[in-house]
């Protein structure tokens, strides 16, 4: 029988949660080694000098001293696609005892465990990587910070990132002010590294490929690790699936086919759908599409919202992953805007 996403309901244990807290596999490889400054944007070369120096900070130097106190924050600040988690994500890689992932993976992993078990499950590490922090929601902000200001409290070490694309509310970056305002009494303690450059996709505007016909989309979904969905109930089936078990809900699944593809009225549905992409793109799940094109998938006053850098994010990976774009790497010859990431 064709498997189908629909009706996945993963029990996902604590302990499968938490040792999913490491890069993803769009981000298995990262390492310093290949990160490529680009000469003409020095601050590429300066953070990655400074990213480095943290890792060596972090790693214990002898038993008994995993963790020292007074250890710096390190927020990377900068425009979309400037190899902002492409360090992050490097830097887990060479601290022992790092977890990674996204603001919203934490938030989606306290309201699974509740903040205390969060608290207590992430004071287990040395190090805690926030990949693309968020203001958009003032509440998870608050819950965020207070989880950063007790996890430091306990000697875990922090490393923060941004995700704003250019543009995003009139900004051209996340803007490091505001991250230092909403952690307020842990404000002093991060040191704030700017990274310049271009988009590494060097994309200004989302321009997807003309949708498939149904029929077209439910032939390539005809092979094992391929699953074809109505979009609508797709949609609709993740609200019975808590986002801190999107990965588990995707196992199994290389390629995803959506059919009836129309825009999202209900901003709910709409976040939700984020989420997913976000686990998608995580994944390198390739995506095909038939009915009303994927970029019109938010509406016209959604995009004018406060969530509307979430949105962008979601327009710009979907796009990733309708053309099958591969994260560039070194070897072919691209600079550290290309093998940053988003």
């Amino acid at each position: 029988m064709k498997p189908t996403l629909l009706g996945r309901r993963p029990d996902v244990p604590t302990a499968a949660l938490i040792g999913a807290l490491r890069p993803p596999h769009h981000f298995a490889h990262a390492t310093f080694e290949t990160y490529s400054p680009d000469p003409e944007f020095p601050s590429q070369a300066a953070a990655l000098g400074t990213v480095r120096a943290v890792a060596a900070s972090l790693k214990p130097r002898s038993s008994g001293s995993s963790r020292s106190s007074g250890t710096p924050g390190l927020y990377l600040d900068g425009g979309f696609g400037v190899g902002k988690t492409h360090l992050l994500a490097a830097l887990a890689h060479a601290v022992p005892g790092a977890a990674f992932a996204t603001f919203v993976e934490y938030t989606s992993l306290v309201g699974a465990l509740g903040f205390p078990s969060a608290r207590r499950e992430l004071q287990e590490f040395r190090l805690v990587c926030i990949d693309e922090f968020e203001l958009d929601d003032p509440g998870d902000t608050l819950l965020m910070a207070r989880l950063m200001r007790e996890l430091a409290d306990a000697g875990v070490a922090l490393a923060a990132t941004s995700n704003t694309p250019p543009g995003s509310l009139g900004l051209g970056r996340f803007a490091a002010a505001d991250f230092q305002r909403e952690i307020q009494s842990l404000a002093s303690s991060f040191q704030v590294v700017s990274i310049d450059g271009p988009d590494y996709r060097h994309r200004e505007t989302h321009e997807f490929p003309p949708p498939d016909t149904e029929a077209d989309v439910r032939a390539q979904c005809d092979r094992d690790g391929a699953v074809c969905e109505d979009f609508g109930a797709l949609v609709g089936d993740l609200a019975h699936v808590h986002p801190s078990r999107y990965n588990a809900y995707l196992d199994g699944i290389d390629t995803l086919g959506l059919t009836g593809v129309a825009p999202l009225r209900d901003q709910n549905q709409a976040l939700r759908w984020v989420s997913l992409v976000d686990r998608l793109y995580d994944r390198d799940v390739r995506l095909i599409a038939a009915g009303e094109p994927l970029a019109d998938v938010f509406t016209p006053d959604m995009m004018k919202g406060g969530y509307r850098k979430k949105y962008l994010r979601a327009l710009s990976r979907m796009l990733s992953l309708v053309v099958g774009e591969d994260e560039p790497s070194a070897a072919q010859g691209e600079t550290a805007s290309a093998t940053g990431g988003a």
